[in-house]
């Protein structure tokens, strides 16, 4: 989503940089609104109190669970403000990133496939029951993407009419695309989705989660999204999870099947912590 954000459009460059860019290191705790996220206009971007992590998953396309990089990258969170050059293009946006990760914190790092454990969302061999959402006029009010966490449960804006809620039970996503649909569930569970299903447009994905399947589930997002929890909360990962994804799914026309499949894999050889001064 954030590589097809709006932003100037004009002529393409062959590498290109954001023309001035602030990096600072984020504060201990989150914002007091409890958000980290990122807002894109046509002239600037934001980022706010985002993980290293999160910065190269934007920047190569790879869902943080598939980058391979020390452990301390998921921690160490720092804001950027930047604003783009002239003539940059939405589908420039990950190359700007790169581009910025690699001028200011020395990253040196590859793609490679390797075969993976997945789970593969598919239609149900009945047909899909969730309804498409009617498509919005294009906008060009500026995209916000935050999200917020903590024991209480998990609340996300996607961008572009989309959400996300975790909470109380029950996990749903408003007007997502089954590609988003597949890449934020996968962070519940223990291995990524891969959206196979084929369908266009945007949906609502809503279903119950059963009490003990929904204490693993939130700490396996938590970890995903590079929080340190003690020893106690971890073990809720050796509980069940899968059968409220899979009941839930279900009932919606869509099924999850484990596979192995290659797929694509950040691999960091080397990244600095400190970046270069502004």
């Amino acid at each position: 989503m954030l590589a097809a954000a709006t932003v100037a459009t004009a002529q393409s460059k062959e590498s290109p940089s954001f023309e001035v860019a602030s990096i600072r290191p984020s504060a201990d705790t989150p914002p007091a609104t409890g958000a980290a996220g990122v807002q894109i206009t046509k002239e600037r971007v934001h980022f706010g109190y985002l993980s290293l992590r999160d910065y190269l998953s934007i920047a190569y396309g790879v869902p943080v669970q598939r980058i391979t990089a020390p452990d301390w990258i998921a921690t160490a969170r720092f804001d950027i403000s930047a604003t783009f050059p002239g003539g940059a293009t939405p589908e420039q946006f990950p190359l700007l990133v790169q581009n910025l990760l690699r001028d200011r914190f020395r990253l040196q790092a590859h793609l490679e496939k390797r075969e993976s454990p997945v789970y593969a969302l598919e239609v149900a061999p009945g047909g899909l029951r969730a309804t498409r959402i009617p498509d919005d006029a294009p906008t060009d009010a500026p995209l916000t993407i935050t999200g917020s966490g903590s024991r209480d449960g998990v609340t996300a804006d996607l961008g572009q009419g989309a959400s996300l809620e975790f909470k109380n039970d029950k996990f749903e996503a408003r007007r997502v695309t089954m590609r988003i649909l597949a890449e934020t569930l996968g962070r519940f569970v223990d291995r990524p989705i891969v959206d196979l299903t084929n369908l266009d447009g945007r949906y609502d994905i809503k279903f119950a989660v059963a009490q003990e399947d929904y204490m693993p589930m939130l700490v396996r997002s938590a970890v995903n999204a590079g929080v340190t929890l003690p020893p106690q909360a971890m073990a809720a990962l050796d509980l069940p999870s899968m059968g409220s994804v899979e009941n839930g799914l279900k009932s919606l026309g869509l099924v999850i099947t484990p596979r192995r499949s290659p797929l694509d894999v950040l691999v960091v050889d080397s990244i600095e912590k400190t970046p270069t001064d502004n």
